[in-house]
């Protein structure tokens, strides 16, 4: 296993073990098959473990097979704060120490301001007193090193970033997201601020193995290269310095096993220019179903009336490269739960972002296209409905 150091000096192995998939086997976990899953990967030389509070009976699964293997200061635990859930100070103590007695440990390695998707969701925490129970927390030990998981645009991104003396941040990030969400740009933002960046999603949750279309699976076969789409994809991110951990929800053995071998194999810079343009016509074949050729250069923003309008046209075009749900929930998570509304209905056809369009897209026209199609009826009932649970105002 390789591993790439933290500013502390802190190893964290090159790939990591998401928690959230694990098999389910009745009403629960198959614990059993995770054990074998979890402590495989342990002895192939894997030492972070991904987790959260709202993922179904992870944390006391992942507690209890580190506890009874007797391994649990051999690894890092990475869990989250449910920042959606949080109202007070009192409910930060409270969902961190229900998350202590899941894992069966009296600290956490990394903790994580789970799913922020715009500054205000790190302002209300700060105002509710987040900054000094960070504090105490890292000064007992509760807590070692601290961070934020994010589903946004890279300008709020890189505001975060810059707002806190940050440990670690955790980002979506793969081939077809390089400039989506985060980006590259935070990537590299980030590391060159010394913070170590975990990637989650990077098989955007099987899409980029499980629905490719064929001509993207033909041109990886004649490439030359007896790579499967998984480790392409692998490979495309461990190439990449400024990675430090790639998560991945393994659920068995020969998975743990094949990944673990790629993230032996790869090291930074190892990919030949042949095999970026591979990845590059993979990109385009799998974009040919677009609807819209918005390439997420950002140069139409900012909307002076916040509609974010990369961010809408990237759900638009998941709903035809993946499905009409996927696309939906994507909008939820990064468009439908920013603090500030960004919907396509507050554009005022101002004209201004399409004078600054590299690719000429009509902008207006395509905006009232998306917002149909990612928000039918059921779908703005919802998103009114988790807007006023989950961005409630303390």
């Amino acid at each position: 296993m390789q591993y790439r150091k933290d500013r502390e000096g802190q190893e964290l192995s090159l790939l990591g073990f998401g928690c959230m998939r694990f098999t389910r086997k009745g009403s629960g976990i198959d614990l059993e098959k995770a054990e074998k899953e979890i402590m495989e990967a342990f002895h192939q030389g894997v030492n972070y473990y991904d987790t959260a509070y709202i993922y179904p009976d992870s944390e006391a699964t992942l507690g209890e097979i580190l506890e009874r293997n007797g391994i649990r200061s051999q690894v890092l635990i990475a869990t989250k704060l449910p920042q959606y859930l949080i109202g007070n100070r009192a409910a930060i103590d409270k969902y961190f120490q229900e998350e202590l007695t899941r894992l069966r440990t009296d600290y956490v390695d990394v903790y994580l301001m789970h799913h922020l998707t715009d500054v205000a969701m790190w302002e209300k925490l700060k105002k509710i007193g987040i900054l000094d129970w960070i504090a105490e927390k890292k000064a007992s030990g509760a807590i070692r090193r601290i961070g934020f998981s994010f589903h946004g645009d890279s300008d709020h991104f890189l505001r975060i970033l810059e707002d806190y003396d940050w440990d670690i941040c955790q980002i979506q990030y793969n081939y077809l997201d390089e400039v989506s969400q985060a980006g590259r740009i935070g990537l590299q933002a980030a590391a060159a601020r010394g913070i170590p960046v975990v990637i989650m999603e990077p098989l955007r949750g099987g899409k980029l193995v499980n629905m490719l279309p064929a001509e993207a699976e033909r041109i990886m076969r004649d490439s030359g290269r007896n790579w499967s789409p998984a480790e392409w994809a692998f490979r495309w991110l461990y190439h990449q310095p400024e990675v430090s951990v790639v998560l991945s929800g393994m659920n068995s053995l020969e998975m743990v096993r094949e990944n673990c071998r790629v993230a032996e194999e790869t090291l930074p810079g190892s990919l030949e220019e042949k095999d970026l343009q591979v990845i590059d016509q993979v990109t385009k074949a799998i974009r040919a179903s677009e609807k819209v050729g918005c390439t997420g250069c950002r140069y139409c923003m900012p909307c002076p009336k916040g509609v974010d309008i990369p961010g809408i046209f990237r759900c638009y075009n998941t709903m035809y490269i993946e499905s009409k749900f996927n696309g939906r929930k994507e909008f939820i998570q990064t468009v439908g739960l920013t603090r500030e509304p960004s919907f396509a209905s507050q554009c005022i056809g101002c004209g201004k972002c399409e004078k600054h369009c590299p690719q000429s897209i009509p902008i207006r026209e395509k905006l009232k296209e998306a917002d149909q199609a990612l928000r039918p009826v059921p779908y703005r009932a919802a998103i009114s409905v988790l807007r006023k649970v989950m961005l409630r105002r303390t």
